[in-house]
């Protein structure tokens, strides 16, 4: 038997700590969750992996056992992980960690008696210049509606008999050592009953999919990975209730500038001349042109700040900030000419064009006197 890597599954040292753990988690769990996924085996089997790994590792008795013993030591003291439990034991699981809609990625919660939730996330990615003004977009997506032919239920004609692996309890029990466990039937689900015959329209499957086209509006400054809720506009259930729509936003890198929180960067390079003399330069914001006063002798990364032509924050309403940071940039080559000039300007400062010399006067007179005797 090949003994599970709970840190590896999670992507975390071993030496991890348990934000750095949950952190880890949170983004796998999201990555890999069956609404994400719908319909891959694979994906199923990672989300449930991640579970079982969250499990032991957010647990600090049971990770000193698999530390020690391995997954073994951990099945010594009963623990059967979720390799073999149902899929509503593991979202029950996963809802206890996050609540019932995954700390706002709009996984709703679901009934043991559906099939599917009916919030819906989707995912969308828009420009820099979108997500700073805002805009309207419109999106054809796809919703679950409970099949027809078998009125949600995946059983071709709602027709159920006993699940021959629980005997209609819906908990299966099992014996290690004098301890007696049980769980819920995977069968099952814990319903105690199982199709007689899989739906043929659904394939078992309970529901259909239909498109549905609307137009959303995308309120200026929301910045990446925030969401908006569409009322209304989700999965429908069995009774005829619909969720909602959740939409994640992943906004595009821009070309120049850098937005952090509410406050937008912009790298501008300045010349050492204009640098040194000190010049009024044109630089671009998101909302247009502004003059950039730089002082006499101004330093490279020395930052400037134009209060207000940052980004709105879809929640406060606050506006940001645009800051300027200077890149001085040199001559890459010089000409006899321009060399010439330089050592002419150079010489012209005296002793100050050589600050190196006073600084290490007295460091050189006392390095000799290291070496006497």
């Amino acid at each position: 038997m090949v003994d599970l890597d709970y840190y590896e599954i999670l992507e975390v040292d071993r030496d991890a700590t348990f934000e750095e753990i949950k952190k880890s988690y949170r983004k796998l769990a999201l990555k890999y969750h069956p609404d994400r996924n719908p319909d891959n085996k694979e994906a199923e089997e990672k989300f449930k992996l991640i579970n079982e790994a969250y499990q032991v590792l957010s647990d600090k008795e049971k990770r000193a056992l698999y530390d020690r013993y391995g997954k073994r030591g951990l099945e010594n003291q009963g623990f059967e992980g979720f390799s073999h439990s149902s899929y509503e034991d593991i979202m029950d699981f996963f809802e206890s960690v996050f609540g019932g809609s995954f700390g706002g990625f709009g996984f709703g919660s679901r009934r043991k008696d559906e099939k599917y939730p009916l919030d819906l996330s989707l995912e969308m990615e828009i420009s820099f210049n979108e997500a700073f003004f805002g805009t309207k977009k419109d999106i054809e997506y796809e919703y679950k509606v409970p099949c027809n032919a078998c009125k949600g239920t995946g059983a071709k004609n709602a027709e159920f008999i006993t699940c021959p692996e629980c005997a209609g309890r819906g908990q299966i029990y099992y014996r290690q050592g004098f301890m007696t466990f049980s769980q819920t039937c995977p069968k099952c689900n814990g319903s105690g009953k199982i199709a007689k015959e899989k739906c043929p329209e659904c394939r078992g499957l309970g529901y259909e999919k239909k498109k549905e086209k609307i137009t959303i509006n995308i309120p200026e400054g929301i910045d990446n990975e925030d969401r908006i809720r569409v009322s209304g506009k989700g999965n429908i259930g069995v009774n005829g209730e619909r969720g909602d729509l959740y939409i994640t936003f992943y906004v595009k890198e821009d070309e120049h500038f850098v937005r952090y929180n509410d406050d937008i960067y912009l790298e501008v390079p300045v010349f050492f001349t204009q640098a040194i003399l000190g010049e009024s330069i044109k630089i671009p914001t998101p909302r247009g042109e502004k003059e950039l006063k730089l002082p006499a002798g101004a330093k490279d990364k020395q930052q400037f700040v134009f209060r207000g032509e940052g980004a709105k924050n879809v929640r406060t309403g606050r506006v940001g900030n645009l800051i300027a940071q200077i890149k001085i940039e040199f001559p890459k080559k010089l000409n006899s000419e321009q060399k010439e000039l330089l050592e002419k300007l150079q010489e012209s400062f005296g002793i100050e064009s050589k600050p190196h010399e006073k600084k290490f006067e007295n460091v050189f007179n006392k390095i000799k006197g290291w070496f006497k005797g």
